[in-house]
Parts: structure tokens; sequence; C-alpha cells
């Protein structure tokens, strides 16, 4: 369910994206909040996705989407634990997707990157670690089970995979005036390199000197 107060724009951002990954035409919000798939017919999109959504939706969390937009803690997309407020004990487990959209404008580069990863992918991404307990990478020669889902859903619409899960430094010249740090993110197709730049300062992940995931 997406709360009541994301504005009408962020959901069209987020049900647009996930139609095109999915193939769903009919893919919306309704009245009370609720996903729904409408017609499932189709003959494009990624079947993966497809599948991930249909067990979101029909399995026993609660996964309640919230406009995260301008927040400082969260990079891109983050999920966490939710608590009832009543009556926990006879509710089944709640999780609440933390999205900021405003953190998918800041992003330049490749347009197959750039396709590769929007709000509709950051999603996808949080409602894996709900659905399957899917991990992240733990170090920066693998990916982590979770993106490999993910990546499989890019291939099946014909799109770059990510290559690293950690951003990494981009040695780009910024105005003096600024106080920016630009970091970059790969993905690759039959072996020609896409890349993500974006400003690490406004969206945020850093820690410290260490290079930091951008959904978790």
């Amino acid at each position: 369910m997406i709360r009541p107060d994301v504005s009408r724009s962020h959901r069209e951002e987020l049900v647009k994206r996930l139609r095109v990954i999915t193939g769903w035409n009919n893919v919306n919000f309704d009245g009370n909040g609720s996903l729904r798939l409408g017609d499932t017919q189709t003959s494009s999109g990624s079947e993966s996705a497809r599948l991930l959504l249909k067990e979101a939706i029909a399995g026993p969390n609660v996964i309640v989407l919230e406009d995260a937009s301008s927040r400082t803690d969260v990079a891109f997309c983050r999920v966490v634990r939710g608590r009832w407020v009543r009556n926990e004990s006879n509710k089944p487990p709640a999780f609440v997707v933390l999205i900021d959209f405003t953190d998918f404008q800041q992003l330049s580069g490749d347009a197959e990157a750039r396709a590769a990863f929007d709000v509709g992918w950051g999603l996808l991404h949080e409602i894996d670690h709900v659905v399957k307990d899917s991990e992240d990478a733990r170090d920066a020669k693998a990916v982590g089970e979770c993106e490999d889902h993910i990546n499989r859903m890019r291939l099946e619409v014909g799109l770059p995979v990510r290559v690293d899960y950690f951003f990494s430094r981009a040695y780009l010249k910024a105005d003096s005036n600024f106080n920016a740090r630009y970091v970059r993110l790969s993905f690759e197709r039959e072996a020609k390199r896409y890349w993500l730049v974006w400003d690490a300062t406004t969206v945020g992940g850093l820690h410290g000197d260490s290079q930091r995931a951008l959904v978790r």
C-alpha cells in the first residue's frame, strides 16, 4: 500500500516505471492506496518482476510505501521494519519502504544505465528484501543476492546489469564554490560499460570516507 500523503506526481512516476518493467499496462493504486495489477496478460516486460509483485501482494507481509524525498538518512530507497500502533501481536509483519524520489532526479549518465536504475527498480530491490529475505553484498567483489535477482529482471527487458553494489569515486572536476563529491556506479551489457554519476553530498549515502550502497 502507498501512504495517502504521497503526491499524485510521485504515484504516477512509480506506476509508470512499474508498468515499463513488468509489461502490465494497468498497474495502479486504487482509492485505498493498494497496489492493483489489473489485466495481467502481457507478452512484454520482466517475468521475474511480475512474479515478485504477485508474491508481495499475496504474501503474509504488509508493505507500506512512504515518500522520504529529501531526507538525509535515505539514499534513493531503504526498507525498515514497521511497528503497529496497537495489537501488534495480532497483526502480520509490516515493512516500510522509504523512497526518496528527489534522489533519482539527481542522476546523470548513460541513458541505458538510467533506464536500469530508476524509482521502479529501487522499489523492486526493497520488495525483494522483504519477499525473498535476500541479502545485499558485503564486499566490493559482488553485487549481492538481492541485486542478482534484480539483474535477472534487467536482462529480461534487455537492459544492462548492475556490475557494482557499492559506488566508487568519480574523479570529476567540481566548481570550487560548491562542496560536491561525485560518485559513480557501473552497468554492463555485452561487454560494454555504462555509467551513472551523481553528487553524493546531495543524495547522501556517504559515511566518513567509505563507500556506501545505493539501496539497501
